[in-house]
């Protein structure tokens, strides 16, 4: 299966149409009809749309190493990591307080940066651990 494949397989088991996934990515559903036939390429940013806009990772998307979506924590576990990082006792929670009043202001473009660094950081510091381990 190629990532034109698993991009088609995306879009089918989110039951859009061609326009509706292109629109959520940015992109038209003539490209997104020419990706899945395998007549164009998957560009690096619509792999991280896809994966953000869809809760896919990339490693799957690119390369079909599984899992499909990462791992999540349950209501409870999630509920209580949420407790504990806005937490008045926490010390990161006066920055993270921030941070967030921040971001809220920010205009659509601005967040679109921002996801996009993130992304790249995270994807830096992946390439890091694996070339230490």
């Amino acid at each position: 299966m190629t990532v034109n494949d698993r991009v088609k397989e995306i879009r089918k088991s989110e039951k859009l149409t061609l326009e509706k996934f292109g629109e959520k990515i940015g992109v038209s559903k003539g490209a997104i009809s020419k990706i899945e036939l395998g007549n164009r390429n998957v560009t690096d940013q619509m792999v991280k749309s896809i994966c953000r806009e869809f809760g896919y990772r990339e490693e799957w998307l690119r390369d079909g190493i599984e899992p499909k979506q990462p791992e999540r924590l349950d209501e409870d576990e999630l509920a209580e990591y949420i407790e504990d990082l806005l937490s008045t006792e926490n010390p990161t929670y006066t920055l993270i307080k921030s941070i967030l009043k921040t971001y809220s202001k920010l205009d659509d473009k601005s967040k679109q940066v921002i996801n996009d660094t993130i992304d790249k950081l995270i994807s830096e510091i992946k390439s890091e651990i694996k070339k230490e381990g």
